[in-house]
């Protein structure tokens, strides 16, 4: 009798792994659903070996008639496929949404969705989510083969549906969900763009002015002056260009260094929790990232808990999604807490994370038995208060850069007139000197 692998968690949210002995893996799901545990993932354990050889560069042996095959070409290029973009898995999410909160079944809305799917990668996914319900999984069970493209929150929802029977209003919830996340990210990537574009392109002018015309002044003002010595200031930034042009490849090497460094110092735990809460009190884009995090946090955990997920394995998946570690170590602690029969609200506090007015309205919810209702609220007041701040640096932002672009290039043009001005004196001082001696 064959052995399944399987990865599952159990009604607090805690992770299992082990090994089953029986016919297929319908039957090991089964008996996991029996046991009391969700299955996540169940692979028959010489599939799980043989992929593991492969991968280590174990060659199996080959079959009659694989010879063709082989010889065809198999090149997986980075960045292009195994992965869906966030906008066409929302709009994937509310099209399934509708057809099945119309009636339709989930299996026949799925086999629609997947001939009009114009991602190649998406498409395959939906064929292979069909296959999978045609075999006898669930749907929450196909997705879980699929852990890059539909993450934790995803499959708990979905999962959460089908056991409650309610599969089309958990689907409507996770597309809205999905919408308004999106929503919230693309307002602040546009909010963004322009200051980043007006600083890249104002770079650029100035490596231009530093390296290619700033030098060309001071030949000019050598012929001209004749050895004379030149202002101070103007002799600065004739330095400071010197300096720039004459290291610009070594600058531009040590650039691409400290910026590979700075990436694998945010891989560490350590570097990415001090970066995580340098966003937090960073100026102007600290308040930002802050209310982002919080209308995550309690619009990811409002949903789950309305859609029938427990509230221990609804935590463990905030952690997982919350896309900030300081948020994730305060999601850590109310886990523990509410673990410990305790209440939300004291970890909450303890955190000082979130502000006073979440915790009050969170304390209530827990109160009165409406937390996932006042959550949705606590994630709707902040996503309005995420497009005011944003506004508001933006609209801040540009007088800033405007005044900061004046004053560096009003700098340069200072310190290439001051020479000239000189020059403008003397010449003026030796044609009264002339006028002098002709009137003698």
């Amino acid at each position: 009798m064959p052995k399944f692998n399987y990865v599952a968690m159990d009604s607090r949210g805690k992770e299992t792994k082990g090994t089953l002995e029986v016919a297929n893996q319908t039957e090991a799901i089964g008996r996991l659903k029996e046991m009391g545990y969700f299955p996540t993932k169940v692979v028959e354990a010489d599939k799980a070996k043989t992929g593991g050889a492969a991968k280590k560069g174990g060659k199996p042996a080959p079959k009659a008639g694989e010879k063709k095959k082989k010889m065809s070409l198999n090149i997986a290029i980075p960045g292009f496929g195994g992965k869906v973009k966030p906008k066409v898995l929302t709009t994937f999410t509310r099209q399934l949404a509708t057809l099945v909160d119309a009636g339709l079944p989930l299996l026949r809305g799925l086999r629609v969705l997947e001939k009009q799917e114009r991602s190649p990668v998406l498409k395959r996914i939906i064929l292979e989510l069909a296959a999978s319900i045609e075999g006898g999984s669930t749907f929450s069970e196909g997705l879980a083969q699929h852990p890059k493209v539909f993450n934790r929150l995803f499959i708990n929802m979905v999962k959460a549906g089908e056991l409650g029977g309610v599969l089309e209003v958990v689907l409507n919830r996770l597309s809205e969900f999905m919408e308004k996340a999106q929503k919230i990210k693309g307002k602040v990537v546009a909010a963004m763009f322009y200051p980043a574009a007006v600083m890249i392109v104002a770079a650029g002018i100035l490596i231009v002015l530093m390296v290619f015309v700033v030098p060309k002044f001071k030949l000019i003002f050598q012929d001209m002056l004749e050895g004379q010595p030149l202002p101070g200031f103007t002799n600065l930034v004739l330095g400071i260009s010197e300096m720039i042009a004459g290291h610009f490849v070594w600058a531009a090497i040590i650039t691409v260094v400290l910026v590979i460094i700075l990436k694998f110092v945010l891989k560490t735990k350590v570097g990415r929790k001090i970066f995580d809460r340098i966003k937090l009190h960073f100026p102007l884009l600290g308040p930002v990232i802050s209310k982002v995090a919080i209308a995550r946090f309690t619009r990811t955990l409002g949903t789950l808990v309305s859609s029938g997920v427990p509230i221990l394995q609804a935590l463990t998946i905030v952690k997982e999604t919350s896309g900030n570690i300081i948020v994730s170590d305060a999601v850590a602690d109310i886990h523990e807490s509410v673990k410990e029969g305790e209440t939300i609200t004291a970890p909450l506090e303890a955190s000082k994370v979130f502000p006073p007015m979440v915790i009050s309205m969170v304390d209530v919810g827990e109160q009165t038995g409406a937390l996932p209702e006042m959550l949705m609220k606590i994630a709707d007041n902040y996503e309005d208060e995420v497009d005011n701040a944003v506004s508001a640096m933006t609209s801040l932002l540009e007088p800033i850069m405007i005044v900061f672009l004046a004053v560096i290039v009003g700098s340069i043009v200072i310190a290439l007139f001051l020479p000239l001005i000189t020059l403008i004196d003397q010449l003026g001082s030796e044609g009264e000197k002339k006028g002098g001696e002709k009137g003698e």
